[in-house]
């Protein structure tokens, strides 16, 4: 073992881990870490994805960027499809048994995802596997066999299980060899380490026993949060309505990420991107949303439709308005303080000036001067407002 830590292994190791909820076990990670760069040998990154859906969100993407981050620093990734596995389905967090797909369905999903990947990693150092190449193979003895290496109390242990158990919910034989067959994925790619979501802790687990008693050096396990969606409670999923789809329009892109709430905001910050979260304390939290919508949306789709996005939703919300004459602004059928509007649409740097602006006497509603810093606009549904703030006059309405 090397007992030396070098500086570079500690800083791969603090920026690999952001954000990450569970690092099993840190101490060989650093050590994985620490040897590979001795060593001038890089680490096998994996990372599992059946492609049940045509489509990703934003939320696929957490997992996708923490690749990026391994790819960046000169490690081995592979995106590891899983067309044999998606033909069983994933118990994660599923309360019944999920519909399995067809081979057809998943060979045009897999295509699907690999387009959509690419706008993020980098398609010349992406190691790109479907375990049908092995399992595909294996006979009914092999798979035997594999199944010896595993007992039903162990598999019946996870949470979802155990639910669906006490619940007297079925459970199919086939899913107990999930698990089994993505330890085995890890096998046979001798993986250093493997991703997942938090919800994936078991299945990535049985990879370590697995590699275990093949004799291998067992992998890490580094697992991600389940990104909330754009009502910030549930996990992102087209199921709730909550998703941000990387496919689509770029606009709508761009709108759904305005719309989130400032905590999710700094979630997506921490989760998706790797700009410092100490930029953020300095910028106006409209700025930084801004700034967050037009990164995300250029990854994507482009800096040219990155712009025009910003530009759409600039006239929509009245922070411009085409041609430099009339502002609009939407307003929701809720009272609402002048100086939290003020702030909100970044007119002012902070709730202060927004103050200091009042009680100056420099803001009008209707033709009226505004003195009171707690001065609530009250909408009407239909009811026109002439809000003026300086020389610059913004009209709003009521949705």
């Amino acid at each position: 073992m090397i007992k030396k830590t070098s500086v570079e292994a500690k800083a791969q190791e603090a920026l690999l881990c952001r954000g990450a909820v569970e690092v099993i076990q840190r101490d060989n990670f650093l050590e994985k870490l620490n040897k590979s760069i001795v060593e001038n040998k890089p680490l096998r990154i994996k990372l599992g994805v059946d492609p049940t859906a045509p489509y990703l969100h934003l939320g696929h993407t957490v997992l996708f960027q923490k690749m990026k981050q391994f790819q960046d620093l000169g490690h081995e990734v592979i995106f590891l499809i899983g067309d044999f596995t998606g033909m069983i389905g994933d118990p994660s967090g599923r309360s019944q048994m999920r519909v399995p797909l067809t081979p057809e369905q998943v060979t045009k999903n897999a295509e699907t995802y690999k387009e959509q990947i690419f706008k993020i990693l980098d398609p010349d150092k992406t190691e790109i596997r479907y375990n049908s190449e092995w399992m595909g193979e294996m006979s009914a003895v092999d798979l035997i066999d594999l199944a010896s290496k595993y007992t039903v109390a162990r598999i019946i242990e996870r949470d979802d299980f155990q639910k669906r158990f006490n619940a007297k919910y079925p459970i199919g034989i086939h899913e107990f060899l999930y698990p089994l067959i993505q330890g085995y994925d890890s096998v046979v790619l001798k993986a250093d380490v493997e991703l997942g979501g938090t919800d994936q802790k078991f299945n990535l687990l049985v990879g370590r026993a697995l590699q275990k008693m093949d004799g291998q050096p067992q992998q890490v396990v580094l697992t991600m949060p389940l990104l909330e969606g754009t009502d910030g409670v549930r996990k992102m999923s087209k199921s709730f309505g909550n998703e941000i789809a990387l496919e689509g329009k770029p606009s709508d892109m761009f709108g759904k990420i305005m719309s989130v709430s400032d905590k999710l905001m700094h979630r997506f910050y921490e989760l998706l991107t790797e700009v410092s979260l100490d930029e953020l304390r300095n910028i106006h939290p409209m700025e930084a949303k801004l700034k967050l919508a037009s990164l995300l949306v250029n990854r994507f789709h482009g800096a040219d439709h990155a712009r025009e996005a910003a530009d759409q939703f600039d006239v929509t919300v009245g922070r411009k308005a085409p041609g430099g004459h009339e502002l609009e602004l939407k307003l929701s059928l809720t009272p609402k303080r002048v100086i939290d509007l003020l702030y909100e649409q970044a007119w002012t740097k902070s709730k202060g000036e927004a103050r200091r602006l009042v009680q100056q006497g420099a803001v009008e509603l209707n033709g009226n001067k505004i003195t009171d810093p707690n001065y609530e606009i009250i909408p009407v549904k239909g009811e026109r407002f002439d809000l003026k703030v300086g020389k610059k006059i913004r009209y709003t309405l009521t949705g």
